[in-house]
């Protein structure tokens, strides 16, 4: 009778860490979930470029062209008067605000020369283009 007690309270010598795998690989998914959903902005096909450097800063704002002369000021669609009227106020807001632009490589000339107007009236100096990195050779 005693070695029936005995053997019910022996001390594992094996860790089960099945429940920690599971919680890692629910953390990593939620973080992997939230990473993707904050990246802002429209995809467009950029131009080509062999010396481009990060211009990444907090608080920037995104102004987009598509290839079919849409315009989106972060992730919304703008008309001009919209992207006029919400760069100044975040202008008024924020006096060193700075600008990245992406138009699309087949982006018409006349929408792209639109917003860089609007830009320079708007007295926005902090301005970037956004190419892709050409291969090297």
């Amino acid at each position: 009778m005693a070695t029936d007690l005995r053997e019910g309270n022996d001390l594992y010598d094996d860790i089960n860490i099945t429940p920690m795998l599971d919680l890692a690989y629910v953390l990593l998914v939620t973080f992997i979930i939230l990473t993707t959903a904050a990246v802002q902005g429209i995809k467009v096909q950029a131009p080509l470029t062999r010396a481009a450097d990060n211009l990444a800063k907090p608080q920037i704002r995104a102004i987009t062209v598509t290839a079919d002369g849409s315009v989106y000021l972060d992730a919304y669609p703008v008309s001009m008067d919209e992207l006029r009227a919400n760069l100044a106020r975040y202008k008024a807001a924020n006096p060193a605000l700075p600008v990245v632009f992406k138009g699309d490589a087949g982006a018409q000339y006349e929408k792209v020369m639109e917003v860089l107007e609007i830009v320079k009236r708007l007295d926005i100096t902090e301005i970037g283009l956004v190419t892709r990195r050409a291969p090297q050779t």
